[in-house]
């Protein structure tokens, strides 16, 4: 992962939107030393970091990654150890307002996701492996080929099985997404 680029893009969206570091840490919910560190590429920050940011931001994902893989849609992929891998398969599409990630977890890695803004929709398409995926504090078992959406604006959460997972998972954001402030 390119922590260099990913802190470029978050100074670039930030003072764009008239931001202070502070203003910023409001928003997200991130603090301003984290982001301080980010915008500096001193820090590698977690897919849970990155998702805090793009919420407050009302940002996709791609709009802090993009770059920071040099071969984001061609099968270059960004590792969160510990966490999970996220290869950008399709970036932000205005158009469409949807972004398409394929997500891989490792043998029995579990990620838990916060709720997306208000109206967010996940569709989730298992790739490889058996994932579990809870949706209202219901978990179900999903095999390769088997799909399901959901509303993501609410907290959610996959599981990989003993032999790891990976998944297509595309984001639908219900309205034109553009960086707000207060």
């Amino acid at each position: 992962m390119r922590e260099d680029l990913i802190g470029a893009n978050l100074r670039q969206l930030r003072k764009a939107a008239g931001l202070s570091l502070s203003s910023a840490a409001e928003l997200t919910g991130v603090s301003k030393a984290m982001l301080g560190q980010i915008e500096r590429g001193e820090s590698s920050p977690t897919i849970a970091t990155l998702w805090k940011i793009t919420r407050g931001f009302h940002l996709p994902l791609t709009a802090l990654i993009e770059g920071a893989c040099p071969d984001a849609g061609r099968g270059g992929t960004i590792e969160f150890p510990g966490s999970l891998s996220v290869t950008p398969v399709f970036p932000f599409d205005p158009t469409f307002r949807s972004e398409t990630f394929l997500v891989g977890l490792d043998a029995g890695q579990s990620h838990d996701s916060r709720a997306h803004d208000q109206g967010v929709i996940e569709e989730i398409l298992v790739h490889r492996g058996v994932l579990e995926l809870r949706t209202v504090d219901e978990w179900q078992s999903l095999s390769p080929g088997s799909g399901v959406r959901f509303r993501a604006d609410q907290p959610h959460g996959y599981r990989a099985g003993s032999e790891g997972a990976a998944f297509y998972n595309t984001l639908h954001y219900p309205a034109p997404l553009a960086l707000q402030s207060n």
